[in-house]
């Protein structure tokens, strides 16, 4: 036995699914027990096959599918859970024995409180339970899992007797759990610790912990008791479960793995597949994953500050214990934000391909900054809209100073605009329309006055959320004939001119692209194009 490798036990289709809400079905289970199985846990606990027939048949198709799979690799033992009684043990070994390597999961309380109040049994009943459940798994499987429930408040001198009787009986693994997460780090620690010293014939057993996390201290408590012996730590995908949930799967495998040298231990997993596998638990069971979760939340690894993000710059190292690769997330992400600096903003536009001068970046990084005070994540498509909008644009004859937009059901839809004109001069206009923008464009056309026909209009929201930056896009098509009355006289032919506008307000960036293409019609003409 590799007295250094951890055995990585998950419970996700089981002790997960109970979370409130997060029950999936047969072919759901069926699917993340694949991912499980490509991730490469050693254990897949795939439910408790007397609590329902269809639960019975789950399991039973995950060993048929999972544990039977020739990969490359051993396929995962497929584990059921069965209280302490025949009729428990006999539904688990129908579901698991299909498996290449079947295990049979029994528990019965041990602490006082659960013996009194919810047992109703004397120790010495649930010491005669629990080694004569074990002793008929261990008739039916050779692999047997007995738990001790809420061992974390048990009297560690019963709780030696229980282990040593079920030892006998036939027990291969003995799993401690912290079953209400009650225990604080250095007493589960010295709960397993007195277990390897005291427990006759421990050493022929694989010790296993199982932790919640009712005060956060699920996976401070398993590292605590892997580093005093245990050798199997149970936990679930993004840690979920009753309550406050579960050890969390990739916080213990990527503390053990970042942290080899203090450990000096080993897991069977495959880092690069926890991220796909955090998502496919995350969508089955409809629990999202919070942004701050440890290595597979969204902004594990994540950089707004300008202090951070210039370190990364400089080196990952410094604000990065792990890379993203490693746990299958595609890369670091420096988010761009009200925080963030000109550093950080000029090395994501050069990324993006935009060779700007200093002149543009600093234009560009104060609308930048007047922007992430409106919208909370600046993303690469506000940042184009961004560009396109203040870099990339035809030299402005008329310029959008100030709209103001009345409508809704009550009365009628009303845009006064404000222009700002050739020579600096302000125009200030009000009109009617059927909508919204069809009142702003009506009061631009006042002012402008040039003929043209609105060909093409497209809007549409380029970034998630309801703080979206909004891209509109236009076409127009300059009309024959003289123009209107206004300082722009000339003739022009039948001709196309595209705008592009784009802002938090919709209404403001449908005027910003009219404005860009009656800008792009106006320098056609005789009076600007020359200028």
């Amino acid at each position: 036995m590799n007295t250094n490798y951890v055995r990585i036990f998950d419970t996700t289709l089981r002790d997960g699914e109970q979370s409130p809400g997060a029950t999936m079905t047969s072919p759901e289970k069926l699917e993340v027990a694949r991912a499980l199985a490509r991730l490469g846990v050693d254990v897949i606990e795939a439910g408790f096959p007397a609590a329902s027939p269809d639960d019975l048949e789950a399991v039973r198709r995950i060993a048929v599918e999972i544990g039977n799979s020739s990969s490359g690799k051993q396929p995962p033992a497929i584990c059921g859970l069965a209280r302490a009684t025949s009729k428990d043990i006999e539904k688990a070994w129908e579901a698991v024995k299909p498996a290449a390597h079947p295990r049979i999961h029994t528990f019965i309380a041990t602490s006082e409180i659960h013996m009194e109040h919810k047992l109703k049994m004397s120790r010495e009943q649930v010491l005669e339970k629990a080694r004569s459940m074990v002793s008929y798994a261990r008739s039916l499987c050779e692999d047997v899992e007995f738990s001790p429930e809420d061992a974390g408040r048990s009297d560690p001198q019963f709780l030696y007797q229980v282990l040593e009787a079920v030892i006998e009986a036939g027990a291969t693994t003995l799993n401690i759990p912290d079953t209400v997460g009650y225990t604080t780090p250095d007493e589960f620690g010295a709960l397993i610790s007195g277990i390897m010293k005291n427990v006759k014939g421990i050493e022929n057993c694989i010790v296993s912990v199982h932790c919640h996390d009712d005060l956060g201290l699920a996976t401070a408590n398993s590292l605590a008791g892997i580093n005093a012996g245990a050798r199997q730590a149970e936990v679930t995908m993004n840690g979920i479960g009753e309550r406050a949930g579960n050890t969390s799967l990739e916080e213990v495998v990527m503390a053990l793995f970042t942290r080899r040298p203090v450990y000096g231990l080993e897991t069977g997993i495959d880092t690069t597949q926890i991220m796909h596998t955090s998502k496919l638990v995350s969508n089955y069971t409809g629990i999202q994953v919070q942004p701050n979760k440890a290595i597979v939340g969204a902004n594990a690894f994540a950089h707004e500050a300008g202090i951070h993000q210039d370190g990364m710059l400089k080196n990952h190292q410094t604000y990065e214990i792990m890379r993203p690769e490693t746990v299958g997330a595609k890369q670091s992400l420096l988010v761009l934000g009200k925080h963030s600096g000109s550093h950080a903003f000029k090395v994501r536009l050069q990324e993006l391909g935009f060779d700007l001068t200093d002149s543009e970046l600093e234009k560009l990084f104060e609308r930048f900054k007047h922007l992430a005070d409106k919208k909370k994540d600046i993303t690469d498509a506000d940042l184009e809209a961004l560009v396109s909008d203040e870099i990339y644009h035809p030299r402005e004859i008329y310029q959008l100073d100030g709209l103001q937009v009345a409508c809704g059901t009550m009365g009628m839809p009303t845009a006064t605009v404000r222009l700002k004109g050739p020579e600096g001069e302000l125009h200030v206009h009000a009109a009617v329309g059927a909508g919204p923008v069809d009142a702003a464009y009506k009061a631009v056309d006042e002012i402008v006055r040039t003929s043209n026909n609105l060909v093409e209009f497209s809007i549409r929201a380029i970034t998630e959320g309801i703080d979206a930056l909004g891209e509109v896009t236009v076409r127009i098509e300059g009309t024959n004939g003289s123009a209107l009355l206004g300082p722009q006289t000339g003739t022009f032919q039948s001709r196309t001119f595209g705008g592009y506008g784009a802002d938090t307000d919709i209404i403001v960036a449908s005027t910003k692209a009219y404005l860009s293409a009656l800008n792009k019609l106006l320098v056609t003409t005789e009076k600007y194009k020359s200028q």
